[in-house]
């Protein structure tokens, strides 16, 4: 199935990446963007809002379903002193738990609808589509700090 196949791509790119040492964790893909401790502490965070979301759809069916302030987030939850191991641990129990109903509920129940408070009508493959895309979308942003070509999960 292909939203597995991507899905277990980018979790082990993401997965290589959190070993990464303080130096290239320092680093930002731009002037005044999130460094790649900042950017990999989100991609966890952002994966158990959108695993929340997956297990909400399939259990209390159509409704609103808030956007989350990722810059509230970084700064309540102090992103430059969380522990690496934690968001690592946090991304992956909510990827294989994405993993687990994209294979269960992507082609069978993909067509459950629910609201983003921002978005509007969604439904729940476009939910499990997102889990891929938001979290290329950062790693292409890893690869840019470290001079990387995307899709290389090679430490510098």
């Amino acid at each position: 199935m292909q939203i597995i196949d991507d899905m277990k791509a980018t979790r082990e790119e993401t997965l290589s990446r959190f070993a990464l040492g303080d130096a290239d964790l320092d680093r930002t893909y731009g002037p005044g963007k999130w460094s790649v401790r900042y950017v990999l502490h989100h991609i966890a965070d952002a994966e158990t809002v959108l695993f929340e979301r997956i297990r909400r759809v399939l259990s209390e069916g159509h409704r609103v379903l808030w956007a989350f302030d990722q810059e509230a987030w970084a700064q309540s939850l102090d992103y430059q002193v969380r522990p690496m191991a934690l968001s690592r641990d946090l991304y992956l129990a909510s990827r294989e738990g994405a993993m687990f109903y994209a294979s269960q509920s992507y082609d069978a129940k993909g067509h459950l609808e629910w609201i983003h408070s921002e978005t509007g009508v969604r439904t729940l493959k476009d939910e499990f589509d997102k889990v891929v895309w938001h979290n290329a979308k950062h790693l292409e942003q890893i690869a840019r700090a470290l001079g990387q070509t995307p899709g290389s999960a090679t430490a510098s």
